[in-house]
């Protein structure tokens, strides 16, 4: 039995078949319509969510399957009962836990008492579903992800680290530009760096966007992330030099725009870019459902 906690996990063979994969459940979604037949998969959201519950939602439901939500209304993990109950149970009923969480320890804990698989939707680390969506996105535009110039701008947060880590387990080259003292984690960018080794990617971390000229994909994100309570305007000074605006995209040369939502426009990104030529944020989005309909039909189905 295998899990998705965390990409760095994967080879680039596994990683490669379910790109393949959720391409071809994107393409021929009446071949998958009940690959998931009977099957049972709980989803347990710790934190509020639009594209990652809806897209877990139908997308389990276009394969067959029943999904059944849980929200922290029902009791936060560890808190009412403890995670090896909650696991442990919910294997007796269930064919796959998918878990959006504030802890990574929680999904640590969570796969050393499941019997069935378990995927991480959102953690403080990793955001691995988004990172496949996200590759999936870039390889419909160019054939070769291992040619691809991938620049991500913004806080190093848990979707820089799993851009990182698939980058650099696919062979692309990879630059995180970030301000000083709001930089990726040093062990998972340590991490990165010795997957690019063998795969022969290029990973990089800058505070500067001269570093990114050239560029084939600029990507962002909010500028504080899901749980933190500091006000826009608090970190505005900081962060409003690396926003996502059509002068950048001159700069860089940049063919394509990502951001995986939600979006605060005008801020780390503009309007004009968001809804552009030059973006992919929607097909990005849709993408959420297939790459995750990927996942499901690897750990559960094989």
């Amino acid at each position: 039995m295998q899990h998705l906690l965390s990409l760095k996990d994967y080879s680039k063979e596994q990683i490669e078949q379910m790109l393949e994969l959720a391409k071809d459940v994107k393409a021929n979604p009446a071949k998958y319509a009940d690959a998931l037949k009977g099957k049972s998969v709980v989803t347990l959201f710790e934190k509020p969510s639009l594209r990652t519950r809806v897209t877990f939602d139908i997308g389990v439901s276009k394969l067959g399957g029943h999904p059944v939500y849980l929200d922290s209304q029902n009791g936060a993990m560890g808190k009412r009962e403890t995670v090896q109950d909650f696991a442990a149970n919910l294997s007796r009923w269930c064919d796959a836990i998918v878990a959006r969480v504030y802890d990574h320890q929680t999904l640590v804990e969570m796969t050393e008492h499941a019997t069935v698989p378990v995927i991480n939707s959102l953690c403080n680390l990793y955001h691995p579903c988004q990172a496949l969506a996200d590759f999936m996105t870039i390889s419909e535009h160019f054939n070769d992800l291992s040619k691809v110039h991938l620049a991500y701008v913004g806080d190093g947060n848990n979707v820089t680290h799993s851009l990182l880590l698939c980058g650099a387990i696919l062979g692309s080259t990879v630059t995180a530009v970030s301000p000083r003292g709001h930089n990726v984690d040093a062990q998972i960018l340590k991490e990165a760096e010795a997957l690019a080794a063998v795969s022969g990617a290029t990973i990089r971390v800058t505070d500067s966007l001269d570093d990114i000229e050239g560029v084939d994909v600029i990507y962002t994100d909010t500028w504080v992330s899901m749980g933190d309570n500091t006000p826009l305007e608090q970190v505005k000074e900081i962060y409003m030099p690396y926003q996502i605006n059509q002068a950048l995209l001159d700069k860089t040369g940049a063919k394509k725009v990502l951001h995986c939502q939600p979006a605060h426009r005008e801020w780390e990104i503009t309007s004009e870019v968001m809804d552009g030529p030059a973006s992919l944020i929607l097909d990005q989005a849709e993408n959420r459902m297939h790459a995750q309909n990927a996942v499901l039909l690897t750990l559960m189905k094989g």
